[in-house]
């Protein structure tokens, strides 16, 4: 492809997607699906996915068409009736939003104890826009950041993008980040995400980075995160976009105020990393001195496929970016669409690891980010004449708990952390369940002074 094809970005929505080209080759059940699932679940693309990344003669079954396009089984067929039924009989705008409004909330939307139990206080406050989870990371969720260059079907915030206020996490207050940080001693990684930060000038994210590197207060805080699609979606991003430059320049302060910065590249399937501009934006960012960390969950329909994952890895690798997690798909939006039991994930996992090199193996996974943390599936082992699952914390609420391996009963259709047992009573205590109320996480007021704080609130990282 020529870079210069797609210097503007334009965004591909509801609105417009009969326009393009590509819409006349889909059948009328699969654009009916679009319109229908787009009404509960966010759609948006653009012209370089469609072009670049889809293979059409391969629609409905190419990957990253069921990546960025809304599917029928995304939705219940109860749920997809209700909306479609709706639609074809006029039902009024106020109406068809209530019903998918109730939709939505069957969806879980927060998952996680993403909106009660991971936003943080500051002096009797609770904090929009933050979530701290883990002692040591932070997340920031500017407000110029919470859209991306296109929608992930899977995606587990789904929620930010419906235009529910009461769904979004947001902040612009760069003050009260660095107050926050401030407060907060043991904070060594900060995470911008989203959305994705990197839809954002670099006029507008300068104002975050500046006031980081800026206080004399936050000498703590070691690596700067940045959580981004655009690698994949937009790469021209990093390559032609007008503030491209700029955007890189503010990469290399934060390089040169001698913090780390890691590129938290959502990379799902190894055709995104195929065209030269994905490859020179790769490039790019490293020269900057940041260091690129790719992660995806686990994906029906887009890279079930221990190939698919190995080739991923080592095209990265050769890149220069370092395989960082596999995750499991978690339990919110289409969930039931994408899911896979978690010893599939296991086997996948399992087979791509060992058909490549070590340097690849800095993968982690498959990991489950539920509400305790990272639950990390070891694998399936023989126990007292039974099969049962291997699991650890890679995170945790309760940090004494990391690395503990521990057992559940082995359920060979269960996808989340959720649907497992202790195998014995001795793994009682790794479940939260189990855990006693006066060791559970609370979100406490925060004293500006004081950095001694029990075990923290907050988000994935």
């Amino acid at each position: 492809m020529t870079e210069t094809k797609y210097t503007r970005f334009q965004p591909i929505t509801l609105a417009n997607i009969a326009q393009a080209p590509q819409w006349a080759l889909l059948d009328q059940d699969i654009q009916e699906a679009v319109r229908v699932v787009g009404q509960v679940l966010p759609f948006r693309t653009n012209s370089y996915v469609m072009d670049e990344l889809i293979d059409w003669a391969r629609v409905p079954n190419d990957p990253i068409f069921q990546l960025v396009f809304p599917q029928p089984g995304m939705l219940s067929d109860e749920h997809y009736h209700a909306v479609a039924d709706g639609m074809s009989a006029g039902m009024a705008p106020k109406q068809l939003k209530e019903m998918v409004a109730e939709i939505r909330a069957d969806l879980n939307p927060h998952p996680a104890g993403q909106q009660t139990d991971n936003v943080p206080v500051l002096e009797g406050e609770p904090m929009p826009g933050v979530q701290h989870k883990y002692r040591q990371t932070m997340l920031f969720f500017p407000s110029q950041g919470q859209t991306c260059h296109a929608y992930c079907t899977f995606c587990f915030r789904w929620a930010q993008f419906v235009g529910d206020t009461s769904l979004r996490f947001r902040s612009n207050d760069a003050d009260q980040l660095c107050n926050y940080l401030a407060a907060h001693q043991e904070i060594t990684d900060v995470l911008f995400t989203g959305g994705d930060p990197m839809i954002m000038k670099a006029s507008v994210f300068s104002r975050y980075v500046d006031a980081l590197l800026n206080d004399s207060r936050l000498d703590h805080v070691q690596t700067v995160r940045i959580g981004t699609k655009s690698l994949a979606y937009w790469p021209q991003r990093f390559v032609t976009d007008e503030d491209a430059d700029d955007m890189l320049g503010l990469f290399e302060q934060i390089v040169a105020s001698g913090r780390t910065l890691a590129i938290m590249g959502h990379y799902s399937h190894p055709v995104e990393l195929s065209t030269e501009v994905a490859q020179r934006a790769v490039a790019r960012i490293r020269n900057t001195g940041a260091n690129i960390r790719m992660q995806s969950p686990l994906i029906r329909h887009v890279n079930d496929d221990p190939q698919v994952w190995r080739d991923l890895w080592q095209t990265g690798v050769r890149l220069g970016c370092v395989p960082y997690y596999m995750f499991v798909e978690r339990d919110t939006g289409a969930r039931n669409y994408f899911e896979l039991p978690l010893v599939d994930c296991w086997k996948t996992f399992r087979a791509a690891y060992s058909s490549v090199s070590g340097i690849s193996r800095t993968v982690r996974g498959p990991s489950m980010s539920a509400w305790p943390g990272k639950v990390h599936v070891l694998g399936v082992k023989d126990v007292g004449g039974e099969p049962a699952f291997i699991l650890e914390y890679l995170q945790c609420r309760r940090p004494e708990l990391v690395r503990q391996p521990f057992f559940a009963k082995f359920d060979p259709t269960a996808t989340w952390f959720d649907d497992l047992e202790p195998l014995t009573a001795d793994d009682a205590p790794m479940f939260p369940d189990n855990w006693p109320e006066e060791q559970e996480v609370q979100i406490s007021p925060v004293n500006l002074g004081n950095t001694e704080l029990p075990i923290l609130v907050g988000a994935d990282s």
